[in-house]
C-alpha cells in the first residue's frame, strides 16, 4: 500500500484516502501513464519483400471484427473502436461498473506497385497482419549489376 502526502499550509500530511481515490488519482495525475496509454497508436512494423509489402500491428486485447479496414484512392485506412464494460455486484449494497474504451486509426499511402484488390488480413495472437501483393510488372523489375570504371 502506497501512501502520497497532501500539503496544505506548507506542512505535508498523509490523508487515509488516498487508497480509496487512488483511481481517480492516477486519472487525473499529470505524471501518470494511464492516460498517455489510452492514447497510444499500435506498433507496426513494415517489411518489403520482391513479392509483396506486410504491415504487423502489435494489438493485443482485441478480436478480429474489432477491426476496420477500407481503401480509398491510394489510402489505407486501419481503425478500431472497442467498447466494453463489466458488472460486479459483491452484495445488495454494493455495486461496481467498469467501462473499457479504445480506438485508433492509421492511415498509409499504398505505393504504386501494390495491387490493391488482392490485399488481405489476419489476426493471430495479438498481431494483425496485413498482406499487400505487388503487380506482377514490379515483380519482375530488372536488376542489373553496373560496373565502375
Amino acid at each position: 500500500m502506497s501512501t502520497k502526502t497532501l500539503t496544505r499550509n506548507g506542512s505535508s500530511m498523509p490523508t487515509v484516502f488516498d487508497d480509496f481515490f487512488k483511481p481517480w488519482n492516477e486519472w487525473f495525475d499529470s505524471g501518470s501513464n494511464l492516460f498517455n496509454k489510452m492514447l497510444t497508436i499500435p506498433a507496426v512494423n513494415i517489411i518489403e519483400s520482391k513479392e509483396d509489402f506486410k504491415l504487423d500491428f502489435a494489438v493485443p486485447g482485441m478480436k478480429k471484427e474489432d477491426f476496420h479496414l477500407n481503401i480509398e484512392g491510394n489510402m489505407l485506412t486501419i481503425s478500431s473502436e472497442k467498447e466494453s464494460s463489466k458488472d460486479t455486484n459483491h452484495d445488495s449494497r454494493y455495486t461496481r461498473e467498469e467501462y473499457s474504451y479504445s480506438s485508433f486509426s492509421r492511415s498509409f499511402s499504398l505505393p504504386e506497385d501494390v495491387n490493391s484488390e488482392n490485399i488481405e488480413a489476419s489476426y493471430h495472437d495479438g498481431i494483425l497482419h496485413i498482406t499487400m501483393p505487388k503487380k506482377e510488372e514490379a515483380k519482375k523489375l530488372l536488376v542489373k549489376n553496373i560496373s565502375i570504371k
